[in-house]
């Protein structure tokens, strides 16, 4: 048994497509993380272990920001992924040149369409808005690339000029558009309104792009799949601009585990993946976070560790190798026997009953004045007591 979760997951009839597209936006929308400079080889290494996961597409980057930026991005297009490499472009043909020069197969172009973003950032109509739209997805699908409209501000934006500005990208070919919850400010009521409405007159795949400011970008994202997105945005960690983008990591395993719907990624990979992102962006991993945490199948409690030596399911959904992570058995001021008892079997330590009991007092007192039970110390108690007998 690989995971146990709860029965009543099965009483709402849902409804998932049978393929969705993960694009993975973390060399992109990641980078943008205040203070985050990914290298060429940083960007290199994610991308291959982004593949060897079996990301279904990977945004290599902005061509157009930087002659070291296109640098990347090309080598990424050219390194033969079996992964759809995209670039992102504005609606402008000089962007979407840089792109062509990288060699990507497609395209991610985009546009402020909501009101505020119109007025105070684009100083443009909404016309000329639709223009950019229809100039941008003309010349890339010309150019033969897979071509992805994204309405910046897409959850701010009133939903009959959506269609518009949407039923333009389609009618202009694009292969897919995308909703982007720029600020993070959609509810899962509100995507799910918002994609059902839109399904019903676009007729090409509608991808959802969703932050993370209330910390409902993976609920988000999962309820605009089953409302009929037939994409998702994610990044490794969650990591982005302000709160972040929706977690990859925490998306896969929510539907693949709590859903039952398993796209084929190999998971086992996710916390390496997770491992090599907070190194090379500098951001360490909470030690509470789903799915790659330190602590997610860290036990310490006395009850708790003689329920997992039994039968770890009894404390955890589902078991750490999944993710390429281990259990561990932490000791501490909450700590009984039998976790000291299954510490000392690691360490091929043997002791009394009356040893074993002294041990545990000892380990709660060390943790208690602030004294960190690694093996070490655990040793050294261990040792200390020995020598009393």
């Amino acid at each position: 048994m690989q995971y146990f979760i709860s029965h009543y997951n099965k009483e709402s009839e849902l409804t998932f497509p049978d393929d969705i597209t993960i694009y993975d936006t973390t060399l992109r929308d990641g980078e943008q993380t205040p203070g985050v400079c990914f290298s060429f080889e940083d960007k290199m290494e994610i991308a291959r272990k982004l593949d060897q996961f079996k990301i279904h597409q990977i945004e290599a980057g902005f061509p157009i920001v930087s002659e070291k930026e296109k640098e990347s991005v090309k080598a990424i297009a050219n390194e033969g992924f079996d992964a759809t490499i995209l670039g992102l472009t504005r609606t402008k043909p000089e962007d979407i040149d840089a792109a062509l020069d990288c060699d990507v197969d497609g395209i991610i172009t985009f546009v402020g369409t909501s009101d505020i973003h119109l007025d105070h950032k684009m100083h443009i109509t909404r016309q000329d808005a639709i223009n950019l739209c229809e100039t941008a997805v003309d010349y890339a699908k010309d150019h033969g690339l897979f071509v992805a409209f994204s309405a910046e501000d897409a959850t701010r934006t009133d939903i009959e000029f959506l269609k518009r500005i949407y039923g333009k990208a389609q009618e202009c070919g694009a292969d897919r558009v995308h909703i982007a919850d720029t600020t993070g400010a959609i509810t899962p009521q509100g995507i799910d309104y918002l994609v059902r409405e839109l399904v019903k007159d676009i007729d090409i795949d509608i991808a959802v792009h969703l932050h993370n400011d209330f910390g409902l970008a993976v609920i988000n994202s999962i309820t605009g799949v089953l409302a009929g997105a037939k994409a998702v945005s994610t990044t490794v960690n969650g990591i982005g601009e302000r709160a972040g983008n929706a977690s990859l990591e925490e998306l896969i395993m929510a539907m693949k585990i709590l859903y039952g719907k398993d796209y084929g990624f190999k998971t086992k990979y996710i916390k390496e993946l997770s491992d090599l992102v907070a190194d090379a962006s500098g951001l360490p991993i909470p030690y509470n976070k789903p799915i790659v945490g330190n602590n997610v199948f860290r036990h310490e409690s006395g009850i708790h560790v003689d329920a997992v030596i039994e039968e770890p399911l009894c404390y955890e959904p589902y078991l750490p190798e999944l993710v390429g992570q281990k259990r561990q058995l932490v000791l501490g001021k909450h700590s009984g026997c039998r976790a000291v008892r299954a510490k000392l079997n690691e360490c091929e330590l043997d002791v009394s009953d009356e040893q074993l009991i002294e041990i545990v007092r000892q380990v709660k007192k060390s943790r208690e004045e602030g004294k960190y039970i690694n093996d070490q110390v655990f040793k050294d108690i261990v040792k200390k007591i020995s020598k009393k007998e």
